[in-house]
């Protein structure tokens, strides 16, 4: 899933990310930036995501061109 990061606490590492297909809010699970290029994120910024088993986006990643949609690729 690919989404835009809503909403990012970096004291509590708690947020909200809109997915790009269905519009929904999905809340960001405890360690979904372990591992990750990510040290924070920033309002706007765009994700690829999974969702754990409760629903919560986890494994945060970047994006290709082809994973975003990038017209030509």
């Amino acid at each position: 899933m690919q989404g835009v990061v809503k909403a990012y606490d970096p004291a509590t590492a708690q947020g909200l990310i809109m997915c790009d297909t269905d519009l929904a809010d999905y809340e960001i699970a405890d360690g979904a930036l372990d591992g990750s290029v990510f040290r924070m994120l920033r309002q706007g910024q765009r994700v690829v995501f999974d969702l754990d088993d409760a629903g919560r986006a986890t494994a945060l990643r970047l994006g290709s061109e082809v994973d975003m949609g990038t017209p030509g690729y």
